[in-house]
């Protein structure tokens, strides 16, 4: 999936320095220690692994929120707020009905997550050697947004099938399946392979943004948190502190993520459950849900979403980082920007 590390090093050579492990300092102060090298092969395929359990334990923990919200896109009136939706669903259905499709929200967002992650580290390198160390450090917000643009590209095409699979299981007035794989064949016997894909360019337009805002908000968030709360720079505190900033810039980062990507994430809801009319494209059938949908309707479920995506984001770079400081790697970002020689 990535390049080998000679391939990486003979690529861009002298471009960036490599990462040299410093000994603890007396207040227990973290500093990585990995046999991996940073921006090697086997560094991005380690931040691929983390991306796993990042987001495939988070979104499956998250599933009956997500099912509620899901489904109060489709119908704003089938609940009227979170706990009735989960009064009902619970009385109806039992624990059991809260976690209606966690099977394909749990290998969904594995799989994205390890594009989401092991990409975003892979074209951030790429891009910081294309343009220089100097341009790299200067325009770093772009290099964010752009190596987290691209990764979610990937990311999403690896999501889009299970997400497909996920939004119908959910939101069918009945079930949609009895199985995971009887779900699938159900899918593939009715559209063929469209069916997975016919959501993914509003996929796209729901979490490139969302993924944008993601990386560039939490890396901005923890670069000023060292620099202008803390006192110390951030080799000098521990892993729980260290962690402690990742959650809380994640959690931060998360908030703007919900809002920029609602709309999207309405309408690829809505897409995975109105039927086509005959010779009608995607593109046609999205426009004509908006209409339908006018500018309130769109904003449906956002609150619910909110509280979803701002703990979810703080989860996903808390364990994320808590894999990578389990394997001597530094956590993500806040690192003092290097001094010219």
């Amino acid at each position: 999936m990535f390049p080998s590390a000679q391939t990486l090093n003979s690529a861009f050579k002298g471009t960036q320095k490599p990462f040299v492990a410093a000994s603890p300092a007396e207040k227990k102060a973290f500093v990585a220690h990995s046999t991996v090298e940073v921006n090697s092969a086997r560094y991005f395929y380690t931040c691929a692994a983390g991306g796993v359990l990042a987001c495939g334990l988070t979104h499956y923990a998250m599933t009956p929120l997500d099912m509620l919200k899901c489904r109060m896109q489709v119908n704003k009136n089938l609940y009227s707020g979170v706990f009735d939706g989960f009064k009902k669903v619970a009385s109806a259905e039992g624990i059991k009905g809260l976690f209606t499709g966690g099977a394909p929200t749990l290998i969904g967002y594995s799989l994205q997550g390890m594009g989401k992650y092991g990409f975003y580290e892979y074209f951030k390198y790429l891009y910081a050697g294309a343009v220089g160390e100097e341009a790299a450090a200067k325009y770093k917000t772009l290099l964010y947004l752009s190596a987290s643009a691209s990764a979610e590209v990937i990311a999403d095409v690896m999501l889009c099938p299970m997400e497909a699979l996920k939004v119908k299981m959910q939101t069918s007035s009945t079930p949609f399946a009895t199985s995971f794989v009887g779900g699938l064949n159900k899918i593939h016997a009715a559209e063929g392979m469209s069916g997975f894909y016919k959501g993914l360019t509003p996929l796209w337009l729901r979490q490139i943004p969302y993924t944008m805002v993601k990386f560039a908000t939490f890396e901005k968030t923890v670069e000023a948190i060292y620099k202008n709360i803390l006192s110390k720079p951030k080799e000098e505190y521990g892993k729980v502190e260290q962690l402690a900033v990742t959650f809380s810039a994640g959690y931060f980062a998360g908030i703007f993520c919900a809002i920029v990507s609602h709309p999207a994430d309405t309408l690829v809801s809505k897409l995975n459950n109105v039927a086509k009319a005959e010779g009608e494209s995607t593109g046609a059938l999205a426009v004509r849900i908006l209409k339908d949908l006018g500018f309130a309707g769109v904003w449906t479920g956002l609150v619910p979403r909110i509280f979803m995506i701002g703990t979810l984001t703080g989860l996903q770079w808390f364990i994320y980082d808590s894999f990578k400081v389990a394997t001597g790697l530094p956590t993500t970002g806040g690192a003092a920007a290097p001094k010219k020689e």
